[in-house]
């Protein structure tokens, strides 16, 4: 991140959200809405004497995921880059009171700024790599046997990732969250969302198995005389040195148990888990700890609404959908928009970092071109019978077609309408918008009326 900060070529442009991409291959326009940091980050130094002093210290931190407090001003968090604050006007009583203010009294460089207003501005690219990330699933609603997220020691792996991180709420001491103590037996359930088409998702989130062997094999390691039990349906370890991995988890004492648990309780400070040994055909009852979900990865929020502001489709999961799944992999059925990691499904780290790689590879080869070749079985409108109803419009998948005002001459003298204009560049002969012609204005290049019936008549000789 450092290095991508202090690049010459690299613009970062942080706490922003992108609003609306108009353009083709090679000339985008991409509108960026910049929020209101509250903060001057030209004249910031990144101090924290503002974090220090500022009095709301109760906020819940969503990237500790509500298990740490942060203030109103802060950062994201502490690795950042940029390393400078912003306030959060939601909680900010100076923008939602008029009261406090204490950040801009005590800031050495006079970098608050509270009329700060978002802004909004254009930015003309070649190409566009989407890299949304991921999302998880929220089993609090779906999974009322593990306790609908009512109990506080039933937490997922991101959050057991915090524990676990010298920068996370307790210094990478593993602690429970009801009381703070150490718990001696955690439990590990596998496939929560994932492959379970009746309340998750039917496919499979790919990470779960390795990072699961790697938080048992870190309860092994960091608690003495630790429990860890690992409920499994499959273990699935593809990768690299993966079944390696796997392997040192059970050396170091992980008991992995094939069963889904089909209920989590309560039991004075333990929890109750009540499951079978599908390999043994017997019920089991274990009291632990601590129990830590895998969930499964979905889409990032806002993901789908963005691909369609962009002009490309989702699956069915709402995962970007690439162009092709074997042979265009990191491309979308929009020229000049690539995919890079989990925005596309879920995947591990190697390959999105592999994913990644691929798209700018894609870019480089395009931004080096001085032209580009289009296919040539695009939609052509003939303007004397497009009656500029507009129906073509919203059916165009791509956004390749829009109303055009044209000027003609009748019998009263010149006048104005409307009719429809396809963008080449951006149509890919799809040919959804034919049936939605009314008045049969619109052809696609290569399959008109006129040649289908002199093929069918060459069949017929």
């Amino acid at each position: 991140m450092v290095a991508a900060a202090q690049h010459p070529n690299i613009e970062l442009i942080t706490y922003a959200e992108v609003q609306k991409v108009a353009g083709y291959i090679g000339n985008f326009t991409v509108t960026v809405k910049k929020k209101a940091k509250y903060v001057d980050w030209d004249l910031c130094t990144g101090c924290g004497t503002c974090i220090e002093k500022c009095p709301s210290k109760k906020i819940k931190d969503e990237f500790e995921l509500g298990m740490g407090s942060r203030t109103a001003i802060h950062k994201l968090f502490p690795q950042a880059v940029p390393g400078k604050p912003y306030i959060d006007a939601e909680h900010c009583t100076k923008l939602t009171k008029g009261k406090c203010g204490v950040c801009e009294k005590i800031c050495p460089t006079d970098a608050i700024r509270f009329d700060d207003q978002d802004e909004y501005v254009d930015i003309d690219v070649g190409a566009i790599v989407m890299a949304t990330g991921y999302d998880l699933f929220d089993w609090t609603e779906a999974y009322g046997e593990y306790g609908y997220g009512k109990y506080p020691d039933v937490i997922d792996s991101l959050q057991f990732e915090r524990l676990s991180s010298s920068g996370g709420p307790t210094g990478g001491a593993i602690r429970r969250p009801s009381d703070g103590k150490e718990p001696k037996c955690v439990a590990f359930i596998k496939c929560v969302g994932s492959r379970d088409d009746t309340k998750g998702k039917s496919y499979c989130s790919r990470a779960c198995c390795m990072y699961t062997a790697k938080h048992a094999y870190q309860v092994k390691t960091k608690i003495e005389d630790s429990e860890a039990y690992v409920f499994y349906m499959d273990v699935r370890t593809a990768g690299k040195n993966y079944e390696e991995f796997y392997q040192r988890s059970l050396d170091a004492g992980a008991k992995y148990i094939r069963g889904r648990v089909s209920k989590i309780y309560q039991r004075g400070d333990k929890l109750v888990l009540k499951t079978e040994d599908t390999l043994l055909g017997m019920p089991m009852e274990v009291e632990v700890d601590l129990v830590v979900l895998a969930t499964a990865m979905v889409p990032a929020e806002g993901a789908k609404e963005l691909a369609k502001t962009i002009g490309f489709s989702t699956d069915k999961d709402g995962f970007y959908q690439e162009a092709h799944p074997k042979l265009q992999p990191v491309e979308t059925f929009a020229a000049g928009v690539y995919l890079a990691g989990t925005c596309q499904g879920p995947k591990d780290i190697p390959d999105t970092v592999a994913q990644a790689s691929a798209s700018a590879a894609k870019v480089l080869g395009l931004l080096t071109r001085d032209e580009y070749a289009t296919d040539p079985m695009t939609s052509e409108v003939d303007p004397g019978k497009c009656s500029g109803c507009g129906f073509c419009v919203p059916i165009c998948p791509y956004k390749a077609i829009s109303l055009v005002d044209i000027e003609e001459r009748g019998a009263e003298g010149p006048f104005t309408r409307q009719v429809a204009q396809v963008n080449a560049s951006l149509c890919q002969g799809c040919g959804a918008c034919l049936p939605a012609c009314r008045t049969s204005a619109l052809d696609l290049k290569g399959f008109t009326d006129e040649q289908l019936v002199a093929e069918v008549d060459a069949l017929c000789l």
